[in-house]
């Protein structure tokens, strides 16, 4: 039994979790796997033992996105990214006890969240944070009926022109993450008070305009999860090879970004 680190650009696939004609993560998993031999796609679901630490939706990026399943000692890191799709790089691998289950064995999981927000009120966003941290029922921040009850922290970090939110928890009801996210905003712009944040806590449902909207994926990566019985080997090939294919992402973004703001600091004039 073998579990592995997966780091993956999210922009291109409909989340992680297999879905019926649409590109996901697990489905670029599944058929390296099954190219590789480690499992027959025609005759199996999954590989055996299969089990993955998050199900992170479309657009949502990973660095530790964990996943364990019974494999052959040559089945590595740098195996996999020779049948993965360069979006998707496996850098880390620990050989586990039998019945070890990704899902259900974390004891953290830490996201990240961008904020692109100069313009936020620092004092009132660590002020939400502070109020949003701990044992809430967090019904009003997800479609999810069950398991809303969380203990959670949030913490901030001042990194001009961004604040970046890391929250980790034992577990995340759907879209938590990205409506806790919304409301952060919505009080550091002043567009939500404090005690509407607070009366979001409460037992009462809130719907239609009075609802948290999900901010935007792109901004959130899942960064950490925490096993208690898994110690991770580096695969520094397959590092080299994750870290050339960010690179070239963040080249590429920069790159656009340039383009995106000379168009809007030349817009309004004759002059190039």
């Amino acid at each position: 039994m073998r579990a592995f680190r997966l780091a993956y650009d999210g922009r291109p696939f409909s989340g992680f979790q297999r879905q019926p004609s649409v590109p996901t993560v697990e489905d670029a998993l599944f058929d390296a796997l099954d190219s590789l031999d480690v499992f027959n796609r025609d005759t199996d679901s999954k590989p055996s033992g299969y089990a993955a630490a998050g199900r992170t939706d479309a657009g949502v990026s990973a660095l530790r996105q964990t996943v364990g399943f019974e494999c052959p000692s040559w089945c590595t890191p740098r195996a996999l990214n020779s049948e993965l799709p360069t979006s998707v790089r496996a850098w880390a691998s620990a050989d586990v006890q039998s019945g070890f289950h990704a899902t259900h064995d974390a004891l953290q999981r830490t996201y990240t969240y961008y904020l692109y927000g100069p313009e936020l009120d620092m004092n009132r966003l660590n002020t939400a944070a502070e109020i949003l941290s701990g044992k809430h029922d967090f019904h009003n921040f997800t479609s999810d009926d069950d398991g809303t009850t969380r203990k959670l922290s949030i913490t901030l970090e001042f990194d001009d022109p961004f604040i970046t939110a890391r929250i980790t928890a034992d577990g995340f009801p759907r879209s938590l993450i990205r409506r806790l996210m919304s409301a952060l905003r919505g009080v550091g712009s002043e567009s939500m008070t404090i005690e509407t944040l607070t009366g979001l806590l409460n037992t009462v449902p809130q719907t239609g305009p009075d609802g948290i909207p999900t901010a935007s994926p792109e901004p959130l990566i899942l960064t950490r999860v925490t096993y208690p019985d898994a110690t991770f080997r580096i695969d520094n090939r397959a590092i080299n090879s994750l870290k050339s294919v960010f690179t070239h992402r963040y080249q590429r973004c920069l790159t656009q970004a340039r383009v995106a703001e000379h168009i809007v600091s030349k817009s309004g004039s004759d002059q190039n």
